[in-house]
């Protein structure tokens, strides 16, 4: 039974008869002239959203889902932010553009709140337009600043789709646009529900972690290596939060050869995690930070490298060779400014952190218990996965790694004919409600979950 909400009206004021007869013609359109991403172009049937406003959204025959997706885990502040939408409309009405070489008050004042958040002496910020553009970009000053070219990467990992993001990237994505000669080096990072390193808990994990970390570097030749990346926690790989101490290894390995620690807080960055950055957990300063998504909520695209002293004064007399046309658009700084004030007065990373603990993490944990599919629930503020299984006992996953199943279809469906728009990636729903979301709206999303995961139990050995 369906429990998706139809109005009449939409937030905008517009009646749903006349956003259905645009949402019809938008979808013609898409299908003759739109060419998707990640996709088999005449296998897809892409949702119709007609608005969207806080932790909603409404589909093409207008009816209203929550957003527990965040669509890409990129809406941190929610849908249609009234601060954030008039701070765009405002910066559109006084300078909508300007080349990067020129000073704008935007992208100036977008660049200080960001380093003022930023942990240590990050206090430079590099601006791209997205979080593959910011990886690019943060591996060229590594390469650049250590005169070595190879990169380590951790399996379970996804760092962009351009060329070098991709093939830093360790999960099947990579796989297609893969050739074996872009200096990348992957390797195992900790993950205890799937151990690489048969341990028996997370201090065995991290230790052996670390050790063939270690001694990756060591057969690698540290001479050799320009950075290693991690994002500080993996999000769409299967938001594995690192072990205590882990993160600390990985920087003192880095300090011992010289190596370029960057982390990758594209995902996990400005909230998700409850704190600014997801790094800060664990109290761990990186060279270079990579951030997008959430520094604006996506409003309008944008994205950076954050850049510690010593790196940047590689550059400071000698030019940095790369740079985008959009570098620090205005548009999307203004965006960024507003962003960033409002979720500091509104303490919104504060409400992350307080969701996840006392609400979001609780009630998977509880439908964990229930739910004889779910073999794990893991995650930290508004950042959960939920590990779908067919057997708990051998951790069968209910859809093979680097592809789904009519089993994950079924659930995925379930979510949507329950009104939640879910994020599911394998044989995981991620449960990434924005920063904003209240208490009622999370209960609603673990309520309509609980419905759902009784179709993925069906599939199990029991």
């Amino acid at each position: 039974m369906t429990t998706t909400t139809h109005q009449d009206l939409l937030p905008t004021g517009q009646s749903i008869d006349e956003a259905r007869a645009e949402g019809e013609r938008a979808f013609a359109l898409d299908r003759a002239h739109v060419f998707h991403s990640w996709s088999a172009q005449e296998q897809i049937t892409p949702m119709t959203i007609l608005a969207a406003e806080g932790s909603y959204v409404w589909d093409g025959n207008g009816n209203r889902l929550l957003d527990f997706s965040s669509q890409l885990v990129n809406t941190n502040i929610g849908h249609q932010h009234p601060t954030v939408v008039a701070a765009v409309q405002a910066q559109a009405a006084k300078l909508c553009t300007i080349a990067p070489q020129y000073v704008n008050d935007a992208r100036s004042e977008a660049a200080r709140l960001i380093a003022e958040r930023t942990p240590g002496d990050l206090n430079k910020v590099f601006f791209t337009n997205g979080g593959a553009d910011a990886v690019e970009h943060a591996v060229r000053m590594a390469r650049l600043h250590t005169g070595r070219y190879k990169v380590l990467s951790r399996y379970r990992s996804y760092h962009g789709g351009t060329d070098t993001a991709i093939n830093l990237t360790g999960d099947p994505r990579r796989w297609p646009n893969d050739r074996g000669n872009s200096g990348i080096v992957h390797f195992n990072g900790p993950f205890l529900y799937r151990s690489q390193f048969h341990a028996a808990d997370e201090a065995q994990e991290t230790e052996r972690a670390l050790a063939h970390l270690d001694q990756l570097v060591a057969m690698e030749g540290p001479s050799t290596i320009a950075a290693i990346i991690l994002e500080s926690v993996p999000g769409t790989a299967g938001i594995m939060v690192p072990p205590p101490g882990y993160m600390a290894g990985v920087r003192e390995i880095c300090d011992r050869h010289g190596i370029v620690f960057i982390a990758d807080e594209v995902m996990a960055g400005f909230g998700r995690t409850g704190k600014w950055f997801a790094i800060d957990h664990f109290d761990v300063v990186p060279d270079l930070i990579t951030f997008a998504k959430g520094v604006n909520s996506g409003y309008v695209p944008l994205g950076g490298v954050a850049i510690n002293a010593e790196i940047a004064a590689t550059f400071a007399n000698r030019a940095y060779p790369g740079g985008l046309t959009y570098s620090g658009h205005p548009l999307a700084t203004a965006a960024a400014v507003a962003t960033i004030n409002a979720m500091e007065e509104e303490k919104i990373v504060e409400n992350a952190a307080r969701i996840g603990n006392e609400i979001l993490g609780p009630g998977l944990r509880e439908l964990a218990q229930r739910h004889p599919s779910v073999g794990d629930v893991r995650g930290v503020g508004v950042f959960w996965a939920i590990e779908l299984v067919t057997d708990r006992g051998t951790k069968e996953p209910l859809a093979p790694y680097g592809a789904s199943s009519p089993a994950m279809n079924e659930v995925i469906a379930a979510c949507k004919s329950a009104g939640l728009l879910p994020f599911a990636n394998f044989n995981r729903i991620h449960a990434v409600p924005p920063c904003t979301a209240t208490d009622a709206e999370v209960r609603e999303g673990l309520a309509i979950l609980d419905t759902a995961l009784s179709v993925a139990d069906a599939h199990t050995a029991r």
